[in-house]
């Protein structure tokens, strides 16, 4: 199996028509991905040519789940859409939205969050600002390259897209169950806590990478939960130890005051809890290669 994405995904995509639409749609169809539509209300009732299939459009996610039978969205959508955009997901359903769009304000982030709590939580949210998920040798939805790993039994949660990229490629030769890029905004549908609970009822993950950064409290929470929850082998990297105190960092949440949010803090959180915390991302690499080849 897999965490969240498998091989019988059958995936949407919402802004299908767009430059970026089209780029990653045709990536995923290259990598396996079984993509079967996509939405745009203007261009409702033509087909968009993605170089490996010639895919239909629909005016509505409702429209496409019911002509398709998909279960995943990842939306291309320009930020100023994108609250819609998931709403109108959300309303139709669907188990996972996959939201790549970057420049989301957090007010819409928290507006669409709270509609999903408020529906039940029946549609897991992931991102936005993220580079999505991938399930090697299974399925891809996002913009994580496919080639760069292969298909094992590490599963992989990350703030970064760039790390994630980085550490699968570091390790394609043990390879990954799933990777998830949560994204770098302060508030996100999908956390670390959501996918350690994931991998740690996955049968097919033996052990866990855990990319963190400097801000928040986020990865101190899911120290906290490891500690409690997860028995399988976790290894943590977070990014900025190198990093000036009262500056902002990159990603919109990795913001440190202080000594909160510092990645000396975070690294001894972690560690409390078992976790063994790479201070670069070789290093990382390095201590999940010997968690491995113990098991």
């Amino acid at each position: 199996m897999a965490i969240f994405l498998n091989s019988q995904s059958r995936i949407l995509i919402q802004g299908i028509t767009g430059s970026e639409g089209r780029k990653h749609g045709r990536r995923m169809l290259q990598a396996g991905a079984a993509v079967v539509g996509g939405t745009n209300p203007r261009k409702a009732g033509q087909t968009v040519d993605l170089g490996v299939a010639e895919l239909p459009v629909f005016a509505t996610v409702g429209e496409t789940i019911e002509a398709t039978g998909a279960d995943v969205s990842v939306v291309f959508v320009p930020a100023q859409g994108t609250k819609a955009a998931v709403i109108e997901a959300i309303d139709a359903r669907i188990p996972l939205v996959v939201v790549i769009t970057e420049g989301v304000p957090v007010h819409d982030t928290a507006e669409f969050w709270a509609y999903a709590k408020a529906a039940g939580n029946a549609t897991r949210i992931i991102g936005p600002n993220c580079p999505g998920v991938a399930s090697p040798g299974k399925s891809n939805a996002g913009i994580i390259p496919a080639d760069i790993t292969s298909e094992g039994r590490i599963g992989l949660v990350s703030k970064s897209g760039t790390l994630t990229y980085q550490m699968m490629y570091e390790l394609r030769d043990i390879g990954f169950s799933t990777a998830v890029g949560i994204g770098g905004d302060p508030v996100i549908g999908t956390t670390h806590i959501d996918c350690l609970e994931a991998f740690q009822a996955d049968d097919e993950t033996d052990a866990i990478v855990m990319i963190g950064e400097i801000g928040g409290d986020a990865e101190e929470r899911a120290a906290a939960y490891i500690e409690r929850r997860v028995t399988k082998p976790v290894v943590a990297y977070v990014a900025g130890f190198t990093a000036p105190e009262g500056k902002t960092m990159g990603h919109a949440g990795a913001i440190v005051s202080g000594s909160s949010g510092t990645a000396q803090a975070k690294k001894e959180a972690l560690e409390k809890a078992g976790v063994r915390v790479g201070r670069t991302p070789s290093e990382t690499a390095r201590l999940v290669r010997e968690v491995m080849q113990s098991r």
